[in-house]
């Protein structure tokens, strides 16, 4: 099976792990939201990482949750925007960014612990 067939079936297989709120990472959606004070979360994700299969779920579940609402979902792949994944400093995909008031809150990497996630999910409002 060649990789790029690989890569099709796992795009297929998982692209249901997408969070319900998110939305794929913009320069200009990001400034946007920063400078009207919305808390963000980023998350820098690939397809074939399965720690980022698995945070999506938890992810989606808390998310839905009433009080984190107000906290706006941007998705970076981490394979095709490298540009971005560089000026956040990450190295490594299923790194999560929390921002509030227009600043860096709080990262994780790799996390996979809903009670963790939750923890940082908090301090983005």
């Amino acid at each position: 099976m060649t990789q790029l067939l690989r890569s099709m079936i796992l795009i297929l297989l998982f692209s249901g792990n997408a969070l319900a709120a998110e939305e794929a990472f913009t320069q200009a959606a990001f400034d946007r939201l920063q400078q009207q004070g919305t808390p963000i979360l980023v998350s820098i994700y690939a397809d074939w990482c399965p720690t980022c299969r698995a945070q999506a779920p938890i992810l989606k579940k808390l998310l839905e949750q009433e009080e984190f609402k107000p906290i706006h979902a941007l998705r970076v792949d981490f394979d095709h925007q490298k540009d971005i994944v560089n000026a956040f400093k990450v190295v490594k995909q299923s790194t999560l960014l929390v921002f509030k008031d227009g600043k860096e809150a709080d990262r994780s990497l790799g996390s996979t612990s809903e009670q963790t996630i939750e923890t940082l999910l908090r301090k983005a409002l």
